[in-house]
């Protein structure tokens, strides 16, 4: 058992909650969070709760840093540790031509999934460096690698958080502090349900070399296992979890 608190961002549904429910089974306690989604992340962690792990849903707007660190704030007081764990999991995405992005288009899907896991890794690297141990695992996606057709703002958002990934481990490795992202294929959530009716997003599933799309948890355990003991070797990588989508 492994009591390190781990902090997830946007894990009252998909992707987030699989990577929340795996580190609880993995016995870290969990913070995770949600914003307008409280039903669900209620749900979540009362049946974590009933199961005997400890998980514990707090609300973050994480367009807003004073609500980040809000929420990690309350998050080290419930557990009364600090943040070891950081997985910026929170994201948007929006299926629309280059010529119809707006600047308020592209200011939001920056500000969510950029400027959002720089202020929660800046809020938590402070600790992490004191005790000279933490793991940040960034979820990230293909769009970041091949470039985006009908979502090049979103597109572009995951390559700079593919960056920002290198530029941590890069400063804060020597800290005993990995930073790793995990850059996802096709994986059947909410986000990523709008681009797999149309008949773009059918074709890509077509030409997944391994056959089908990703699995959730799947996912989550690419990140418990980029936040154990064993990976501890490994900073500063992006790993492709894609089905053989794209070798870069």
């Amino acid at each position: 058992m492994d009591t390190k608190i781990c902090f997830v961002t946007g894990g009252s549904k998909g992707i987030g909650r699989g990577i929340a429910i795996e580190l609880a089974n993995q016995g870290y306690n969990v913070a995770f969070t949600y914003n307008t989604n409280k039903n669900a992340a209620l749900a979540i962690e009362n049946d974590m709760a009933e199961k005997g792990f400890n998980v514990k849903a707090f609300r973050m707007n994480i367009e807003e840093r004073h609500s980040i660190n809000n929420a990690i704030c309350k998050a080290e007081e419930h557990f009364s540790g600090h943040i070891a764990v950081l997985i910026n999991n929170a994201a948007i995405a929006q299926e629309k031509p280059l010529h119809k992005i707006t600047d308020h288009d592209w200011e939001k899907m920056l500000k969510i999934n950029l400027q959002g896991p720089f202020i929660c890794t800046q809020e938590v690297l402070p600790k992490m460096k004191e005790t000279e141990w933490g793991r940040i695992v960034n979820i990230t996606s293909i769009g970041g690698q091949w470039g985006g057709f009908n979502q090049v703002h979103y597109a572009a958002s995951q390559a700079a958080l593919i960056n920002f990934t290198q530029s941590i481990a890069k400063i804060h490795s020597i800290d005993g502090i990995t930073c790793n992202a995990i850059a996802i294929g096709l994986v059947d959530t909410e986000m990523s349900g709008p681009e797999l009716t149309t008949e773009k997003g059918k074709k890509k599933v077509a030409n997944i070399p391994i056959g089908r799309i990703g699995e959730i948890q799947e996912i989550a355990h690419a990140v418990t296992f980029l936040v154990s003991k064993g990976a501890s070797y490994i900073t500063g990588q992006t790993i492709n979890l894609n089905g053989g989508m794209y070798f870069g």
